[in-house]
């Protein structure tokens, strides 16, 4: 059974088409071209149908794969956004996990200070 994505998913997908796929043309297949302008069939799919797509553009963004594909997705503590952990101890994604550890070491520099002064 073939992999079906999200709206939104199939947005991320279309513009990572437009942007990388080298078979993209205006809108029409360049590997599927047989003296006709044939469609791209991904483009205007929910389902993974392109294998091109799948094993050399999808890919390229880490996270829109682990999402579709369903392997390694971790769901952010602090915001919930799926991501694709860099190792097995990852919690945040990229944005919340400066945020978070610019907090925690802000909090242990001040712990550290406190204690100095007694």
């Amino acid at each position: 059974m073939a992999k079906q994505m999200t709206p939104g998913q199939r947005r991320k997908a279309n513009a990572l088409i437009r942007k990388i796929c080298c078979n993209y043309d205006n809108g029409n297949c360049i590997a599927l071209d047989d003296g006709a302008e044939c469609v791209c069939v991904q483009s205007i799919s929910y389902s993974l149908i392109c294998k091109w797509f799948v094993n050399a553009v999808l890919p390229t963004d880490k996270a829109l794969y682990a999402e579709i594909m369903g392997q390694g997705v971790k769901r952010c503590v602090e915001c919930g956004a799926a991501f694709a952990p860099g190792s097995n101890r990852a919690k945040y994604c990229v944005t919340c996990a400066r945020r978070s550890h610019r907090r925690q070491k802000n909090a242990s520099d001040r712990k550290r200070r406190d204690n100095a002064d007694k």
